[in-house]
C-alpha cells in the first residue's frame, strides 16, 4: 500500500502540491494524468524518496518512509523501479551492466546477476544487445533497457514517468501492451505519469487527475 497523506510541496517558491492525498493498493495500475506543472513528476519522487514531503506523510506499507521534510526511508530501501522521462541509462555501461546495477548492489552473487540479467534481456528481447552501449539503440530499445533495469530486482511497486514520451504511435502501443504483460507476469504496483490519452486508454487504469493550483491572491 502507498499512502500520500495531506502532502504538501513547493519547489523555487512555487507551490506543487497541497493537502494532496492518494492511496494505491497492492497490484493497482494507477494512472497520474494532467498538464506540465500539476505535480505528476513530484508525486513520483515523493513515493521514491527523491524528494521529502514539506507537510504531509508518504507511508509505504503502514511505514512512515517521509514527513514533514524528512526522509526516513532511502530511496534504495522502498523496493521500488523508477523508470525515468530521460531513461537516465548510464552511457559508458553496456545493456547487461545497465541492467546488472541494481543486482550488484543488492550484492546477488555473480552467478545469480548472469543468470537473471539474461532471462531479464530474453524478456524484453534484447538478448542480442547485451554488448551494446545505450548511445547505440534506437529509441524503442532504450525505452526496453530501461524497463528492464527497473524491473530486475522484482521490485513490489514501479513507477514511470512519462515513459514513451518520444516514441511514435505504433512504438507507443507495443509497449504499452509489454507493459501491461510485465505487470501480470510480475505482479507490482504501477503508478504511471503521462499526459497522452491514448497511453491512459491503452493501460486501462485507475486515473488520478491533477490540475495546477491557483495561485492564491
Amino acid at each position: 500500500m502507498i499512502e500520500l497523506s495531506n502532502v504538501g510541496k513547493a519547489q523555487d517558491g512555487k507551490p506543487i502540491l497541497e493537502t494532496f492525498n492518494l492511496k494505491v493498493k497492492p497490484g493497482e495500475r494507477v494512472i497520474l494524468f494532467g498538464p506540465s506543472g500539476s505535480g505528476k513528476t513530484t508525486i513520483l519522487r515523493l513515493i521514491a524518496g527523491f524528494l521529502a514531503p514539506d507537510r504531509g506523510a508518504v507511508s509505504l506499507n503502514g511505514q512512515v518512509a517521509s514527513k514533514d521534510g524528512r526522509v526516513m526511508v532511502p530511496p534504495h530501501e522502498r523496493g521500488l523501479g523508477f523508470v525515468f522521462q530521460d531513461l537516465a541509462l548510464w552511457p559508458h555501461m553496456t545493456v547487461f551492466e545497465n541492467v546488472e546495477f541494481a543486482l550488484k548492489v543488492q550484492r546477488v552473487n555473480q552467478a545469480q546477476r548472469v543468470e537473471r540479467v539474461e532471462a531479464m534481456l530474453a524478456l524484453v528481447q534484447l538478448s542480442s544487445f547485451k554488448t551494446t552501449y545505450p548511445a547505440k539503440l534506437s529509441g524503442g530499445e532504450q525505452q526496453r533497457v530501461a524497463i528492464a533495469r527497473a524491473l530486475i530486482a522484482e521490485p513490489s511497486t514501479v513507477l514511470m514517468d512519462e515513459p514513451l514520451s518520444n516514441l511514435d504511435e505504433d512504438l507507443r502501443t507495443s509497449l504499452c501492451t509489454g507493459i501491461l504483460e510485465f505487470q501480470a507476469r510480475f505482479g507490482f504496483t504501477l503508478v504511471y505519469v503521462t499526459h497522452n490519452r491514448d497511453e491512459i486508454r491503452m493501460l486501462d487504469g485507475r486515473v488520478v487527475q491533477l490540475e495546477m493550483l491557483k495561485p492564491k491572491t
